[in-house]
């Protein structure tokens, strides 16, 4: 195919095939031929060949594919049905596709900030991470582990960060993988009360100990 642009055009240079190679005073229809069509590159605002509207240019993410494989699988697995007139005809085969990969870096993608990640729910390795401030102080890590046991028990998934580290790093871990709630348990915990932090809007709530867990279910359900 040649693009209508070029009718008409003379001593032209084309590629050679070959890398790094090209072919000068080329003249089309003269020095090969073809059929001349619209080729031209869409830009953002050029008129819609049917309608005439402008069109948009936008950035997409691909999550999936779609294959025709046609019949050579097919006719490899002797895989056949029977058409409308009852004649045995060899199938002729998709494969329709998503990539797992995919779909995590679509959502990465769009939910983030400067932190990291925020992972979408339906997806998040983890629901809740616990965080406790500092585990040498004995009211903070067994109001802590207490609490680990109770999330549990109620099939919410938890990842229990007992690492001995600062609450800092501890945070700005919990923020980079995206997992959708935070429960810190710090000093308000003499007061039998724990900070909730949602990753993707950054709301923080204080929940009594004891109603954390009804309150975490309330948001997957």
């Amino acid at each position: 195919m040649i693009d209508d642009s070029l009718r008409g055009r003379r001593n032209l240079i084309t590629g050679a095939n070959r890398d790094d190679h090209h072919v000068r005073h080329v003249t089309p229809d003269h020095d090969f031929t073809g059929e001349f069509h619209d080729l031209h590159m869409v830009a953002d605002s050029d008129p819609c060949p049917r309608c005439g509207q402008p069109l948009q240019v936008a950035a997409a993410i691909e999550v999936g594919h779609i294959f025709k494989l046609g019949r050579r699988y097919a006719e490899a697995m002797g895989a056949r049905v029977l058409d409308r007139d009852g004649k045995e005809v060899t199938l002729v085969m998709g494969s329709y596709g998503i990539g797992v990969e995919r779909i995590l870096s679509a959502a990465v993608e769009q939910h983030h900030d400067e932190q990291g990640m925020k992972l979408p729910r339906s997806i998040a390795p983890f629901q809740v991470v616990l965080t406790p401030t500092n585990l040498n102080e004995t009211p903070i890590r067994e109001a802590a582990e207490q609490l680990y046991a109770e999330l549990k028990a109620s099939s919410l998934e938890v990842l229990y960060d007992d690492r001995d580290e600062r609450a800092g790093v501890k945070f700005m871990d919990a923020d980079l993988v995206g997992i959708p709630l935070r429960v810190t348990v710090g000093r308000k915990t003499g007061e039998g009360v724990v900070e909730i932090t949602e990753r993707s809007t950054g709301q923080r709530t204080d929940a009594k100990i004891s109603q954390t867990v009804e309150w975490l279910k309330s948001r997957y359900r």
